[in-house]
């Protein structure tokens, strides 16, 4: 069996103790979820550079670009298989500047923001539900770059 590799970035906004997420709607990857602020997959000129493929669904997905978040980090890199593919996941977060609005909406479902202490309840894709547990429990605190290897019950985590 030939096994195929997905890559896709998702991007997490923070502000004032709280998280943008995207309820998803009509992807043929990830459908009625919540998910990042914004996110995809790569495309080609994107593929050695997960920054560059962040940005530009930032700018389509929310119609804003780098310069209205700052504190942009990659802090995971997570791989799960699912039948005959790897999907290999980058992890962004970000805080929206102080100056822009909190009103933004999404072309690709339902933005909302939510404190963090409501993150655990929601549903999420596998692997995203793990990182943020993780990233609410230890990340936040660090700067450290977390490698993520899902089987079928959980995602173990390491530092880079």
């Amino acid at each position: 069996m030939e096994i195929l590799l997905r890559n896709m970035a998702s991007l997490y906004i923070i502000k004032d103790n709280k998280m943008l997420l995207l309820y998803r709607q009509g992807s043929r990857v990830v459908n009625n979820m919540w998910v990042g602020s914004a996110g995809g997959h790569f495309e080609e000129n994107e593929l050695n550079n997960p920054k560059a493929c962040i940005l530009r669904e930032l700018q389509e997905e929310l119609g804003i670009t780098g310069h209205e978040i700052e504190d942009l980090h990659l802090r995971y890199i997570t791989l799960r298989r699912m039948e005959n593919e790897v999907r290999q996941n980058y992890y962004f977060f970000a805080k929206l500047k102080d100056n822009i609005s909190e009103e933004l909406s999404s072309n690709e479902g339902i933005s909302k923001w939510f404190s963090l202490s409501e993150l655990a309840a929601l549903e999420m894709p596998f692997t995203a539900k793990h990182v943020i547990e993780h990233y609410l429990n230890i990340g936040y605190k660090t700067d450290i770059l977390y490698g993520g290897v899902a089987n079928r019950e959980k995602v173990l985590f390491t530092e880079f």
